[in-house]
C-alpha cells in the first residue's frame, strides 16, 4: 500500500517522524512520503526509521502558495532537500508563518480569548526547520479552555472569514512550481477538490505542473473521477494519500485507507527514478 501525503511534528502533525513510520508499518503501508508544510526537517529522520522498518520513504513537501489571497497547496516529490534556493525559500516561508501566528494571537487577545504561544514557539525552536502554523493557535485555544477541540477553534476563530483569520502572504503557484522543479522534483497540486481553484490548473500546467492529487480524504467519488479525467486531459501524473496528521487530528479513518494505486505510483516512480513496487 502506498501513501504519499503525511505530516509529522516537523510541521503540524502529531506524530514524530519515527512515530509516523511505526504507525505506517502498523497499517501495512509499504511506500510513504513525508510531506510536511514548508519544511523538509522530518524527511531525514523518517527515512532512517523507514529503512529500519523495511519501508520505502520518499522525499516530499507541501508548500503553501498564494493566489488572490487564498492558499493553494503544492506537493513536491523527489526534490533535493539540500537545494540552496529551496531552503532559502522555505526559510522565508517559515518566517512568514511566525509573523502570521503572532498576528493571530494579537487578534485573539483583542477578541477576549488570549492564548499562550510561548511553549509552541519554544518547541518549534528546538527542531531546526520546524514549520509553525494555525494548528498551534488552535491547540493553544483548546489548552486555554476557550474551545472544546481543534475543529471548534477553526470554525469559530481561525478559518478563512472567521474573526482571527489573517491572510497569508506568499509566492504564486507558478513560482512554487518553478522552485520545486529547479530543486529536481515534480510539483503536484494538492487536494484540488478541497482547494476549489480549478481555474488555476491550466496556468499551472503552463508553468510546469506535472501531477495532480486525485486520491485524498476530502475527495468524494465525483471529485476523484473529475480529477482523474483532468489528469488524463492534461497529461498529468496522479498522486494521492491520506493527508494524515496523527492521532486526534481527524484523519485517522483515512490512514491506511486512502492511498495511491500501484499503477499511478509506477508512472510517478518511472518519472522520478524511484524504486518501483507493486501496491
Amino acid at each position: 500500500m502506498i501513501d504519499l501525503h503525511m505530516h509529522t511534528t516537523a510541521s503540524d502533525g502529531r506524530s514524530t517522524p519515527e512515530g509516523l513510520i511505526a504507525e505506517a508499518a502498523g497499517k501495512g503501508l509499504r511506500v510513504v512520503a513525508v510531506t510536511d508544510h514548508d519544511t523538509t526537517a522530518g524527511v531525514g529522520p523518517a527515512a532512517a526509521a523507514a529503512r529500519e522498518a523495511g519501508l520505502i520513504c520518499h522525499t516530499g513537501i507541501e508548500i503553501t502558495a498564494v493566489a488572490d489571497g487564498r492558499d493553494v497547496h503544492m506537493l513536491g516529490y523527489g526534490l533535493d532537500p539540500a537545494s540552496t534556493e529551496l531552503q532559502g525559500f522555505l526559510g522565508a516561508q517559515r518566517e512568514d508563518r511566525r509573523r502570521r501566528l503572532t498576528l493571530i494571537a494579537d487578534r485573539l487577545r483583542e477578541l477576549g480569548v488570549p492564548i499562550d504561544l510561548d511553549r509552541a514557539v519554544a518547541d518549534a525552536g528546538r527542531l531546526a526547520g520546524r514549520s509553525m502554523g494555525r494548528p498551534m493557535a488552535a491547540a493553544a485555544l483548546v489548552a486555554a479552555g476557550h474551545v472544546a477541540d481543534l475543529r471548534e477553534a477553526f470554525d469559530r476563530y481561525l478559518a478563512d472569514g472567521r474573526p482571527a483569520f489573517v491572510e497569508r502572504r506568499g509566492a504564486s503557484p507558478s513560482d512554487v512550481i518553478g522552485i520545486i522543479t529547479r530543486a529536481g522534483g515534480i510539483a503536484s497540486m494538492a487536494h484540488p477538490g478541497k482547494t476549489g481553484r480549478d481555474e488555476l490548473i491550466t496556468s499551472m500546467v503552463d508553468a510546469g505542473l506535472q501531477a495532480i492529487e486525485v486520491f485524498h480524504p476530502d475527495h468524494d467519488a465525483v471529485d476523484t473521477g473529475r480529477y482523474q479525467h483532468l489528469a488524463r486531459s492534461y497529461g498529468l501524473l496522479v498522486t494521492g494519500g491520506s493527508d494524515y496528521h496523527g492521532i486526534g487530528s481527524g484523519r485517522e479513518g483515512a490512514f491506511g485507507r486512502v492511498r495511491l494505486p500501484g499503477a499511478d505510483y509506477a508512472r510517478l516512480a518511472d518519472r522520478l527514478g524511484w524504486q518501483a513496487v507493486t501496491a
